[in-house]
């Protein structure tokens, strides 16, 4: 934007929409309504693709950041905008989503704030992708009205505490208004009751990629050998037994591809063979590996940031 003024022929080549493709201002503290104005009247245009903002929650400067003309102007202005990234930004002050441009097909939403209706009506957008990570405010109804989202097939949910067990039963199939169209679903919690309430015993037709988190994995991975759609499974941030493992995977023949995440291996010694293999930095569970490559011989594992700890007690 300084280049902007040195000269007509530079002021050219800054208004090239090719330089505004991804535009990540996430890491801009100074960022305000103002500024939003600026850049989208001067700089933002038809060759926006991604953008990513970070909103004015933790800053002293409170007031109004996105505002319903603000983003009237992007819907116009912006007709090919793919992806929008929203950190520590509050929307309660937004009716409704679909305010949103049409065009959108991503949306993430981090350490933000909702109103109550903001999910309630469908986006004009064709949304396939939602993220909601640390979303104080997001709570049972709002995973409710995520259920008529008719293009919605990739749904993250991490650390949202006001989702109460009971509210995700009520969105899981078999039940009559469900996520059932989702092929993709990640789950990260802390909690046993929402891991149970997942209902992954029941199966979900079509769900293709799974992702769980958190303490509490062990319930919902237990149930996982009932999904048999699945083809992706990542296990991150976790403790897990060896044997919970091989038991779950033993059933998923449809299984390409399974992760490990910065998994803690919990192994009793007692139960350690004393001809195990020696685990190392790059391979934690060198038993675990060859097992799972004789059980699922057409599925890709990998191991990253994991350890294996051995209880002598």
């Amino acid at each position: 934007c300084v280049c902007f003024r040195v000269c007509r022929r530079w002021k050219q080549l800054v208004k090239d929409q090719r330089l505004w493709r991804a535009v990540d201002l996430s890491t801009w503290k100074g960022l305000t309504s103002r500024v939003l104005w600026v850049l989208l009247r001067q700089y933002l245009g038809h060759g926006l693709r991604c953008l990513r903002l970070r909103g004015l929650l933790l800053s002293a400067r409170r007031g109004a950041f996105l505002t319903e003309s603000w983003l009237q102007a992007l819907r116009s202005k912006c007709p090919r905008l793919r992806r929008l990234c929203l950190q520590y930004t509050d929307l309660r002050r937004l009716r409704s989503c679909r305010l949103l441009p049409p065009s959108l097909q991503v949306l993430e939403l981090r350490s933000c704030e909702v109103s109550p209706g903001f999910f309630s009506q469908d986006p004009e957008a064709a949304v396939e992708t939602l993220v909601l990570d640390s979303v104080p405010s997001f709570c049972d109804q709002h995973l409710r009205s995520l259920c008529t989202w008719q293009q919605l097939s990739r749904l993250e949910l991490r650390d949202l505490s006001r989702v109460s067990a009971g509210g995700l039963r009520r969105c899981v199939p078999p039940a009559a208004q469900t996520l059932g169209r989702l092929t993709h679903l990640e789950l990260e919690t802390w909690r046993l009751a929402q891991m149970v309430a997942l209902g992954l015993g029941k199966g979900w037709p079509g769900l293709e990629r799974l992702s769980l988190g958190g303490n509490e994995v062990s319930p919902g991975l237990l149930s996982v050998s009932r999904l048999q759609d699945l083809r992706w499974l990542r296990l991150r941030a976790c403790r897990l037994n060896q044997k919970t493992v091989l038991r779950c995977c033993r059933s998923l023949t449809q299984l390409r591809t399974l992760e490990f995440i910065e998994v803690e291996f919990v192994e009793d010694e007692e139960e350690r063979r004393p001809d195990a293999a020696q685990s190392s930095e790059d391979d934690p569970v060198p038993e675990l590996r060859r097992s799972l490559r004789s059980l699922l011989p057409e599925c890709s594992v990998c191991f990253s940031g994991c350890r294996l700890t051995v209880n002598r007690d």
